[in-house]
């Protein structure tokens, strides 16, 4: 079982989120809703600190009258994204554990979200992609897998993947669910300065105690402040979309990849560290702050 929010649409019908999830005018969101006021990428589900919290994308939400940027999602919760435009919380489910992966084919222990593929790389990524060397799926009361090639099988934790071409190993673990989501801010050891941003729409600096200012420009301020727009975090096909007028899903993904490198370069080039924007690997890209960065919201 992974961590699942039942919402009732304003028609009565109900769907079934997890995190990542996305609610918008688009048809292939997770609850499309027909209507010119929501945006295509209106809000998405994630998994924080052990809680389902509804985050603001490129849209507005209100609870209770007040608009708000993210909430903790709970049975009966109404949602306003509209005059007389609701979303009503039905249930809530949250098992104590979710289902995992780590080993050499993913950069970090990750939660696996509902449907997955293991693409060259290797890296763990959302959605069914095809050609791919895995595919890990939700049943709803269980996990199944493939290895391309071969058949699908039940999974659990504990569990393998010998991946084609001696590409790597994917392991199966159990992930207390306090443990699972992202937070907020993230505490790391080191003696970095606290970093100060302030984000522009095509402009980026990034002050410092006792160093020069860093100043981003273009592209890289793009990516930047589009997070910063975003709450810190967008599944990586919403912010490809902001950055380029393209619809092709394997262009964006590799314009999006090199600029990412190539912005970690530059961070660390300008002795800003390099995990300050970073790919979750499982579809998300994040503004990565620690307790006493700050920005400063002037896009």
């Amino acid at each position: 079982m992974q961590p699942t929010v039942h919402i009732r649409d304003p028609a009565g019908r109900l769907h079934e989120l997890v995190p990542g999830d996305i609610i918008g005018r688009l048809h292939t969101a997770a609850l499309p809703l027909d209507d010119g006021r929501v945006s295509e990428a209106h809000a998405m589900v994630s998994l924080r600190e052990g809680q389902l919290r509804l985050i603001g994308l490129r849209g507005a939400f209100a609870i209770d009258g007040k608009p708000v940027g993210e909430v903790a999602l709970e049975d009966g919760l109404r949602i306003q994204l509209a005059r007389g435009l609701w979303l009503e919380v039905v249930a809530v489910e949250l098992p104590e554990t979710v289902l995992g992966v780590d080993g050499a084919a993913v950069a970090t222990r990750q939660v696996l979200p509902g449907v997955c593929s293991v693409v060259a790389g290797p890296r763990l990524v959302k959605g069914w992609k095809d050609p791919a060397l895995a595919w890990i799926w939700s049943t709803g009361a269980g996990w199944s897998a493939r290895v391309s090639g071969g058949a699908a099988r039940i999974i659990a934790a504990g569990d393998r993947l010998t991946l084609p071409d001696d590409s790597g190993l994917v392991r199966f673990v159990d992930i207390p669910l306090h443990a699972a989501g992202r937070t907020a801010t993230r505490q790391q050891g080191g003696v970095d300065a606290p970093l100060h941003l302030i984000a522009r729409y095509d402009t980026v600096a990034i002050h410092r105690d006792g160093e020069v200012v860093s100043a981003f420009g273009g592209i890289h301020a793009r990516v930047i402040g589009e997070l910063v727009s975003m709450d810190g975090s967008a599944p990586w096909r919403v912010l490809a979309g902001e950055l380029w007028n393209e619809t092709d899903d394997a262009l964006l993904r590799s314009r999006l990849d090199v600029t990412l490198s190539r912005l970690r370069r530059r961070l660390r080039k300008a002795r800003v560290r390099t995990d300050l924007v970073r790919s979750d690997g499982a579809g998300t890209v994040e503004l990565l702050l620690y307790p006493h960065d700050s920005i400063e919201d002037r896009t």
